[in-house]
């Protein structure tokens, strides 16, 4: 079994402090909660929309790509209390070969740079198997009361 787990964003849930980011994989929901700055970046990835000036995010991926490096995935890798942390895995290739960097990243980010650069999304197992179920919250998002049970 892979120590690690490739999520799909199954919907993004407005509260009143930020947004919570359902990410969902075989028949579980976690949620990641980011503030609304970082969901309108989101969104706007998700859909393919373009700010007609870069954005934060844009910025990044611009600074990258003239490094000649792209974001290859990122993982969401550990959870402490109550709070997510991710990696950005990316790789970098030039004329004396290439070269795989790790840099430690908010999720939220690593999210949007992820959707931004078309690459996976991934959770560690161990984050996965800690992290409580959130299908309720998906549940109500798409207008059903009633889930099945898991």
């Amino acid at each position: 079994m892979s120590t690690e787990l490739q999520v799909e964003i199954r919907g993004l849930l407005p509260t009143p402090n930020g947004v919570g980011v359902l990410l969902g994989a075989e028949d579980k929901v976690i949620s990641i909660f980011v503030d609304h700055a970082v969901a309108a970046a989101i969104t706007m990835y998700q859909h393919g929309i373009r700010s007609p000036r870069p954005l934060t995010h844009d910025l990044m991926a611009n600074l990258l790509a003239g490094l000649g490096a792209r974001i290859q995935k990122v993982v969401i890798n550990d959870l402490r209390q109550e709070t997510f942390y991710a990696r950005l895995c990316i790789q970098q290739a030039n004329e004396l070969g290439r070269n795989l960097i790790e840099v430690d990243a908010r999720p939220s980010d690593s999210i949007a740079l992820a959707l931004q650069a078309g690459c996976p999304i991934l959770v560690s197992r161990a984050v996965w198997e800690q992290a409580d179920d959130m299908t309720w919250a998906l549940a109500q998002l798409e207008g059903d009361d009633n889930p099945a049970p898991t």
